[in-house]
């Protein structure tokens, strides 16, 4: 574990602990703590200190950790206060920011990171969000030497270091991929929580700036290896996992193809095109996507209309997303995976010359997507910790797979909250 200096007393700083995501992450950073005793220091941020005292008390009682509520260290600091972020961020090595929507509270967080010299991770599913940091802040951070990482959550941790892990196995040059998300519920069935519908709304409703954003970097298209993938139909039957399926609306797309972008010019390495779906179900769920997408679609494009989504998520989602979340036993019962078909050309073969000869399959599992994310985050902030000098240049902001692609990340995923394996 890295050393924590006199002037930095904490390894990781849990900044919106009190949130439905931040709370699984206290409990996650606990159990980190408890197996290197002494050796990780930590503390939980947020606004109000009697929500976060609640929050370790919780978290001492789930986990059996009586000192929880004792040992660890609550700092107070608003988003909107620019001083207190400052003291926070002056306070910690890596700063875990769980406060979404990212798009209306992320960028100051950023901005004290950079400025007081701590390392930021966040679990932003917001490709706006994401890629608007990288524009105006990457400069920023190298010259300071911090690293910004974002999306370092389900889905994309699994999506950007699934692909990765699939270019490893593979004997040759892997030119496409395309993967499959299936998320498995109990009898109870499971939701999402009201921040990512949120995030979804907004998203959605200012789309056309990504494009304008997207101009602004001034990339060039990265280059097609070996036979261009086909485009599928919006919506279609998968025989891989034996469901309707629809292309995937989150950030995966977006994460994979700067991570592609970066090892292509940094470390030459072929790209990959990449195309993600996501599994619905049957001909009723077919049904039920159409008609409540169609309502969202219409609603989203009106100030109105995003209002009464924001407010009334579980009506509008038909009960897919709650402003309480899923429950224990949703969770307890949810398993997701991550299913990679992979084409390529085999070792020796000339990729300019004929059609793929060779392919791959593999998987990623876990369980539920929140608890996915605890882990995922910070495992990843322990990786930064402690290999440090295995990231990227000095700093900056990257992706996952660009941040951690010489790391034991994957591993160390691996022994926690993941399963990479190759399928036959």
């Amino acid at each position: 574990m890295a050393t924590v200096t006199s002037s930095r007393p904490y390894h990781i700083i849990i900044f919106g602990a009190t949130g439905f995501s931040g709370q699984f992450v206290v409990e996650e950073v606990a159990r980190c703590a408890a197996e290197s005793p002494g050796g990780l220091k930590w503390a939980v941020a947020g606004r109000s200190r009697q929500r976060l005292e609640d929050v370790l008390k919780q978290a001492a009682g789930r986990l059996s950790m009586p000192d929880l509520r004792t040992d660890v260290e609550i700092i107070v600091a608003d988003v909107s206060i620019e001083e207190s972020l400052a003291l926070m961020c002056q306070q910690g090595l890596v700063i875990l920011n769980c406060v979404g929507p990212y798009r209306f509270y992320g960028e100051p967080v950023v901005k004290a990171c950079i400025s007081n010299g701590a390392h930021y991770i966040d679990i932003s599913g917001e490709p706006q969000f994401l890629e608007r940091m990288q524009l105006e802040y990457h400069t920023k951070a190298l010259d300071k030497g911090v690293y910004v990482i974002g999306s370092c959550g389900f889905d994309s941790i699994p999506a950007d270091l699934g692909l990765l892990y699939t270019q490893r196995q593979f004997k040759g040059t892997l030119t496409a991929v395309e993967s499959f998300l299936n998320i498995i519920t109990g009898p109870e069935g499971s939701s999402g929580h009201d921040a990512t519908w949120q995030s979804a709304v907004y998203g959605f409703a200012d789309s056309k700036s990504l494009s304008k954003l997207r101009k602004k970097f001034g990339h060039k298209p990265l280059p097609v290896v070996g036979a261009k993938v086909k485009q599928r139909s919006f919506l279609f039957f998968s025989k891989e996992i034996d469901q309707y399926t629809i292309p995937f609306m989150g950030s995966d797309r977006s994460v994979v193809k700067r991570t592609q972008r970066f090892l292509y010019e940094e470390e030459q390495q072929s790209p990959v095109q990449y195309s993600p779906y996501v599994g619905i179900g049957g001909i009723f769920s077919v049904v039920k996507l159409f008609c409540g997408g169609l309502l969202f679609w219409v609603m989203v494009k009106f100030s109105l209309g995003r209002k009464l989504l924001v407010s009334f998520p579980s009506l509008f989602s038909f009960g897919m997303f709650t402003k309480s979340g899923p429950t224990m036993k949703q969770l307890e019962n949810t398993c997701c995976s991550i299913t990679f078909y992979g084409e390529g050309y085999s070792e020796g073969s000339d990729p300019s010359e004929g059609q793929p000869n060779a392919k791959i399959c593999t998987q990623v599992v876990g369980a539920d997507g929140y608890i996915i994310t605890a882990s995922a985050m910070v495992q990843a902030a322990v990786t930064l910790l402690n290999e440090l000098h295995s990231l990227p240049r000095r700093g900056g902001v990257y992706t996952p797979g660009a941040a951690f692609y010489k790391t034991s990340l994957i591993e160390r995923l691996n022994n926690h909250s993941l399963k990479f394996s190759v399928k036959n």
